[in-house]
């Protein structure tokens, strides 16, 4: 093999390991380039006041209310208190109480409380519901799905929804007695 040869040879090596590596490279920043647009094309609908309350269907898990299951379309024509909660969380702690002590008079005049728990165990939701004799439905989000469709942040949060199913407020925090009970009058259904 002459010396020419020799040369062209490293020569071809050369652009086929330089058309290799850039083919990878030019693959590797298109895989990066569609993992980002299909990651910011996620839903990023926030939901709020106005807007139709997504619809969701959650395992029940409170001895004490007959419901299997909860979903939010089995709801129309009441009002709604949709509250996230978890048994951690202090201020959910404290309205509670609030909640349950409310609970049989606005069921009656049309008005449901759900108390989505966010917690991992339900052995832990179980000690809650007994210790402050929640009467309410209580479904269990074990995989964040009703907290991800709310784009759900602090805890406690409260969705409060007409008969209509629509949006009328939205409230991340604590609720005492008294604002609790002036939500629950603003959905409550009217006398036809």
């Amino acid at each position: 093999m002459s010396l020419e040869e020799a040369k062209r040879k490293k020569k071809d090596k050369k652009r086929n390991r330089f058309i290799f590596r850039t083919s990878i490279l030019v693959l590797l920043a298109g895989a990066i380039i569609f993992a980002l647009v299909s990651n910011l094309q996620g839903d990023t609908t926030i939901y709020r006041v106005g807007d139709t309350a997504p619809d969701f269907q959650l395992n029940q898990i409170n001895n004490y209310n007959d419901l299997e299951t909860v979903r939010l379309s089995d709801f129309s024509g009441k009002g709604v208190m949709l509250n996230f909660w978890g048994t951690w969380c202090k201020p959910c702690e404290e309205e509670m109480p609030y909640m349950q002590a409310l609970y049989p008079e606005y069921q009656e005049k049309g008005v449901e409380i759900i108390a989505v728990n966010l917690d991992a165990t339900e052995f832990v939701v179980d000690k809650f519901i007994d210790k402050y004799d929640l009467t309410f439905p209580v479904p269990h989000d074990t995989k964040d799905q009703v907290r991800d469709l709310y784009k759900v942040g602090p805890l406690p949060s409260t969705f409060f929804i007409s008969p209509e199913g629509e949006i009328v407020e939205v409230v991340e925090g604590g609720l005492s007695l008294e604002r609790l009970e002036g939500y629950l009058k603003q959905i409550q259904p009217t006398e036809s």
